[in-house]
Formats: structure tokens, C-alpha cells, sequence
């Protein structure tokens, strides 16, 4: 059974509501324009599964051109707009957050057991200095 990408691309309204940004964003430099609304949708579906950009199915497309496109977008301002946009427009709830791995830090006594890195090197050394033979009291009885 073939699965189709189609239940999770965006709706008509959805598309509606992105397209006036990516069309305020766009360089006039005479290319001709791609497929915005699937760029989008592979953009959005990298990101709903976290897969790297490699893996992008190619349904949406080469990854590449759509990695370069996001890249574009983000630095022209293009997903700020979009939030912006969205929380001015009420269609999200005030609870609704964002968090993306440059936001979120560990505490420092995440980084493992009681002691540090410290406490832990010294175990190890002291279990590989261990003596791993038998002791000369434990001589076998057979002669």
C-alpha cells in the first residue's frame, strides 16, 4: 500500500495566509518562481518530523533547493513575520510556544553523576588499576 503525502500538506487557507509573506520576501531577480506552497510543505514537513534535510521525501522536491529556500526565507525575516502575524491575528492560543535547541540549556548538574567529570575519570582509573589475577594465597590444591 503506497501512503501519500497529501493528508499533510497545508489546506487552501493555510497556503492563503503564508503566501502574502513569501510573496513580500521574494528577490525580483527574473527567475522564474518555484512551487512556493511545496517548498512550504517540505519546509514544515522537516520540521514536524525532525528529520534531517537528506531525508526529505521527493515529493517536495530536491532537499537542497529546499534547505537554500528556507535558509533565504529565515534570513529575510520570513518566519518572524509569519509568528508575528499569527499571534496578532488571535488564530493561535496565547499558550503557544516555540522552542528550538538554541533557546534551551542544561543545567550544569545535567551533565552527569554526583561529582562531575572529575569524580567519574578517577573511578574508572581506580577500576583499571584493580589487580586482575589471583593472589599467590590462591594457589591451586593439584600439584
Amino acid at each position: 500500500m503506497e501512503t501519500s503525502l497529501a493528508r499533510d500538506l497545508m489546506s487552501d487557507e493555510e497556503w492563503a495566509f503564508f503566501e502574502r509573506f513569501i510573496l513580500s520576501v521574494r528577490a525580483p531577480n527574473g527567475r522564474k518562481p518555484t512551487n512556493h506552497r511545496l517548498v512550504l510543505d517540505g519546509i514544515f514537513w522537516t520540521a514536524r518530523t525532525g528529520a534531517p534535510w537528506r531525508d526529505l521525501p521527493e515529493e517536495f522536491g530536491k532537499w537542497s533547493s529546499d534547505y537554500r529556500q528556507f535558509r533565504r526565507w529565515t534570513l529575510a525575516g520570513l518566519w518572524e513575520g509569519t509568528m508575528d502575524a499569527l499571534n496578532q491575528s488571535g488564530a493561535v492560543p496565547d499558550a503557544l510556544q516555540m522552542i528550538d535547541s538554541t533557546v534551551i540549556r542544561a543545567h550544569h548538574q545535567a551533565a552527569g553523576a554526583k561529582g562531575g567529570l572529575r569524580d567519574r575519570v578517577l573511578a574508572a582509573q581506580e577500576v583499571a588499576l584493580r589487580p586482575r589475577s589471583t593472589s599467590a594465597s590462591m594457589q591451586p590444591a593439584c600439584p
